[in-house]
């Protein structure tokens, strides 16, 4: 069966180089996807034969002089070319600590590129996106569900990632452009690394970053807004819809900590 993104002549991937962006990377080349590729990172996907039509554009989306100048570069390049666009904003990073650990300026970065780098790029290609058709997907987090203490920015950054996302969905229905918020559980990755884990906790209940991927590919073939990838991903999400507010965080708190000791204790014994 055809993948979805087959649908699509202009695909812009943000954070290709590593972890799920890099997995959507992949699965469109092994895919076999003749669309024009447009990668925004600091860094270059590395080990990839990458074909003519795949372009890097250096860029830190924290920074709005830089997404202003990769729009105007997605502008150019795509220019001319029929066909519809997709969007997938993946670019994000997380930390873990007390608020706010490590320091102010990591978290202040950290929503800089999860929250206004998001909205910015998205409202700069959304009129060609609008003109040509298309698609946009979002990567939250099941972390957006509840409040998650020790993670409490990430989470909260994420919970306006989905929230904004399914807002966007409603509005732009009536133009025939599908919004997409994907949902990853802990997912192996770098983020859990840069986030101070060392490796992804909650080992047998995480997910590769190609199954990720797939739960993607397969809700937006369906036209769906929202997908949470993985079953367990799922009851977790629907379970903690259920409790109130008041309690999902103290039971966050007790779940993260624990997660954060195994890690460390599991990092100590490889020592």
């Amino acid at each position: 069966m055809s993948s979805p993104a087959h649908s699509f002549s202009t695909i812009i991937i943000t954070g290709a180089s590593s972890g799920i962006g890099k997995a959507y990377l992949q699965s469109l080349l092994q895919n076999g996807s003749q669309a024009t590729i447009i990668n925004l990172s600091r860094t270059e996907p590395k080990g990839l034969d990458l074909p003519d039509s795949f372009f890097h554009l250096p860029c830190d989306l924290s920074k709005p002089q830089e997404i202003d100048w990769a729009a105007d570069k997605i502008l150019s390049l795509a220019y001319g070319k029929p066909g519809r666009w997709l969007l997938i904003n993946n670019s994000g990073f997380g930390s873990y600590g007390p608020f706010p650990e490590p320091n102010l300026s990591h978290t202040l970065n950290m929503l800089d590129l999860n929250i206004r780098g998001l909205v910015h790029l998205t409202a700069a290609l959304l009129p060609n996106i609008q003109q040509q058709g298309g698609a946009i997907i979002n990567i939250a987090s099941t972390a957006a569900w509840q409040p998650t203490p020790y993670m409490a920015a990430y989470g909260a950054s994420k919970s306006f990632v989905l929230q904004w996302s399914l807002a966007l969905a409603a509005e732009q229905k009536e133009k025939g452009i599908q919004v997409l918020a994907v949902c990853p559980g802990p997912t192996e990755s770098d983020f859990f690394r840069r986030a101070g884990f060392g490796e992804a906790p909650l080992a047998g209940w995480g997910q590769t970053a190609a199954q990720v991927v797939d739960a993607t590919w397969n809700a937006l073939g369906k036209g769906r807004t929202l997908v949470v990838s993985g079953f367990l991903n799922r009851c977790l999400c629907a379970l903690s819809c259920r409790l109130p507010k008041v309690c999902q965080a103290p039971i966050a708190a007790f779940v993260l900590r624990r997660m954060r000791l195994n890690a460390m204790k599991s990092r100590n014994a490889n020592v």
